[in-house]
């Protein structure tokens, strides 16, 4: 009998050999559910030598440099840091630690091996007064902190705060020596006080004229700096991420820059990530047209017949790209129908946004407070310009925020005036240049929403147009779309408490940008509240990330993006660029053998995630089988995809085998069987 068992055994081991061999043919991707941050480490600012290692800070990122092995180890929320935008670093040679102080006053400390340590007590103390880390001063295992407050004793080893000295005057600088502690201040001069003295006390400190050279954190700087300046880690020049776009599997951004969003004269800003791991920057040493220097680009539009032309919208006009370098500025002065919002001869603030291609090669933009209202350059090179009354304020110029442009699934183009003069938003049909103008925010129970701002428009899967303002999400549907006089839906989401109650969504909550995923649901992109995730059918909170429950850099969403061929979905924040693995990916017109996988497969001992299968047609029905027919598990794609625990539907997890994924359409036709191998 045992014989028997070892011949079994190992008849079914060769076989999952050879399936498992297969299977590793399926392509990697990322685990459902995991983060990525896309920080700049452009500008060295801080090096810190621990041993081997360099520690630098640059762009406000930490990573850390082994001189011996030339490897680079980058830090940041996914992998154990608390907070973005770091403003100090300082090495504690006696505690083996790194000190980063952040904007905010929060504290890590970080060790070479990864661990992070954090301190939030003076970031999460309600404070009189400003709370600002200006230099920090090791000396032992005790760093000092110089601060609005005064100065903050951390005992670096006990990863704990030892003392604060109350002074009664900021401190921007702190020095030592074996006796005192000197504490500069730009307001005060220098103080000091002797170290085996009550420090607490404001009394032991007295002005002193000693003349002293105070640490300024540039500690191994000048040193390392070229060295760093070579050796870095891979990311974008700059943190900003004002506007965003998938295209053919590369995510185009641009930087923005705009008054009306306190990011005005940000340096002109062109990066493509490709294939999640490298950057292009198109260039950026010339000078634009009748303008001092290259800034504040908005939008961006990509040649439907060749990626490598690139128009992009901006404060100085409409400036063209052909391989990632400048080509020609068309604007005011050497450009028909272009005009500046600020004066005929203000040629810097030629406000144009909402760039857009339609299908056939033709260039649309918008230019706010202008003679134009909507701009074409057409396949053919001609440019032409369009306005009437539903575009003009009392001036007779057009509207002063048009932004956020699309054609939806009929042809039409939508677009939304921002300014809290007229928040309204807009359908144009470019064959008749007919426009309708939609400022009605009654909702459908009459309510007066007092929308102040209108901010991105976009379409559903339904083809219902969806728009955000400050008040939340509206939307319209054909009724609505046909009949501008009707308002604004909002949706009502039931309780469920055994009341006929409902709340509207996301009400009162300043949504910024939103986007829809491939299972029709919809991420709305909030101004200081974080990212959410609503179902299809509007019934469901599926996640609301913050900066505090997550590694969302920032809680302001400047955009959205989403890369529908992996789920990836990116958010353009107030610290930078991140992007979350979602579960939704567009959904295949038909299933076959060659686009349907499940991925990781094999399935390891060690991997606990989720195992997705992709390739599926919407709304598909999946089953996973065992190898003798079985019925372990079953559900519905969320548009291409289609995610299992590896349990069973008792909540218990499978054993060794080769599992049957077999899969129909939404109307019941068969599809196709694919294989899971999971070893344990």
């Amino acid at each position: 009998m045992l014989k028997v068992f070892r011949h079994r055994s190992l008849r079914w081991m060769i076989a999952l050999s050879f399936i498992i061999c297969h299977l590793s043919l399926s392509p990697v991707r990322a685990q459902i559910g995991t983060w990525r941050n896309y920080l700049s480490y452009a500008e060295p600012q801080q090096i810190q030598a621990a041993s081997n290692d360099l520690f630098v800070l640059a762009s406000g990122s930490l990573y850390l440099y082994n001189k011996q092995d030339q490897s680079i180890y980058t830090y940041d929320k996914t992998n154990g840091m608390n907070d973005v935008d770091i403003t100090h670093i300082k090495w504690c040679p006696q505690a083996k630690r790194l000190v980063v102080v952040y904007s905010n006053s929060n504290i890590d400390l970080v060790e070479p091996n990864g661990n992070v340590t954090n301190i939030n007590d003076i970031y999460a103390r309600a404070i009189t007064g400003g709370k600002t880390i200006y230099s920090i001063t090791i000396s032992g295992q005790y760093a000092y902190l110089a601060s609005e407050l005064g100065i903050i004793k951390i005992n670096v080893k006990n990863a704990e705060i030892s003392e604060t000295y109350i002074l009664g005057f900021p401190v921007n600088a702190i020095a030592l020596d074996n006796t005192n502690i000197y504490a500069n201040s730009s307001s005060k001069g220098v103080w000091m006080a002797n170290l085996t003295s009550n420090l607490i006390d404001p009394a032991n400190w007295s002005q002193t004229t000693t003349s002293l050279s105070f640490d300024k954190d540039q500690t191994d700087y000048n040193d390392n700096i070229e060295l760093v300046k070579t050796l870095k880690p891979e990311g974008p020049k700059y943190n900003h991420f004002f506007n965003m776009l998938v295209h053919d599997g590369q995510l185009y951004t641009v930087g923005g820059g705009w008054w009306q969003f306190d990011n005005f004269h940000r340096p002109g800003t062109i990066q493509i990530l490709n294939n999640n791991k490298e950057w292009t920057f198109y260039q950026d040493n010339f000078t634009p047209a009748f303008a001092t220097q290259y800034e504040d680009v908005n939008s961006i539009a990509i040649d439907p017949f060749d990626k490598t032309h690139v128009m992009v919208a901006s404060c100085m006009g409409v400036i063209e790209f052909k391989d990632g370098s400048f080509k020609y500025n068309y604007t005011e002065g050497n450009t028909d129908y272009f005009k500046s919002a600020a004066g005929p001869t203000a040629y810097n603030y030629v406000r144009t946004d909402g760039i857009i291609y339609d299908k056939e090669g033709n260039l649309y933009c918008l230019n706010s407070g202008s003679e134009s209202a909507i701009i074409k350059l057409n396949k053919n090179g001609n440019w032409s310009g369009f306005i009437n009354n539903k575009l003009k304020t009392s001036s007779g110029m057009s509207l002063p925020g048009m932004v956020g442009s699309f054609f939806d699934s009929r042809g039409l183009m939508w677009f939304v005036n921002n300014h809290s003069d007229n928040p309204s938003f807009y359908c144009f049909n470019p064959e008749s240049e007919a426009i309708e103008r939609y400022e009605n925010f009654h909702n459908q129970d009459g309510t007066n929403m007092d929308v102040v701002r209108v901010n991105s428009i976009c379409e559903d899967k339904n083809g219902y147009i969806w728009v955000t303002t400050d008040k939340g999400p509206v939307y319209l549907t054909s009724k609505e779309i046909a009949d501008h006089t009707l308002g604004v839906l909002q949706y009502k989401v039931p309780r469920n408490d055994g009341t006929d109650y409902a709340d509207y969504l996301l009400a009162n909550i300043n949504t910024h940008c939103m986007a829809i995923d491939g299972g029709g649901r919809k991420w709305f992109g909030t101004t200081n509240n974080g990212v959410y995730l609503i179902s299809a059918d509007n019934n469901t909170q599926i996640h609301h990330f913050t900066s505090s429950n997550s590694p969302l850099l920032s809680d302001n969403i400047e955009s959205i993006a989403i890369n529908h061929n992996t789920g990836e979905v990116f958010f353009g924040t107030g610290n930078g660029l991140c992007s979350y693995m979602s579960d939704a990916t567009t959904a295949a017109n038909e299933m076959t053998d060659d686009n349907v996988y499940a991925y990781p497969n094999p399935v390891t001992p060690d991997y606990n995630g989720l195992i997705t299968i992709v390739g599926l047609s919407y709304n598909a029905d999946v089953k996973i089988l065992s190898s003798n027919g079985l019925l372990i598990f079953e559900g519905r794609s969320i548009g291409g995809s289609f995610t299992w625990n590896g349990r069973d539907a008792a909540g218990n997890r499978v054993g060794s085998g080769i599992y049957m994924v077999a899969t129909a359409t939404s109307d019941g036709k068969k599809g196709v069987v694919c294989k899971i191998a999971i070893i344990k």
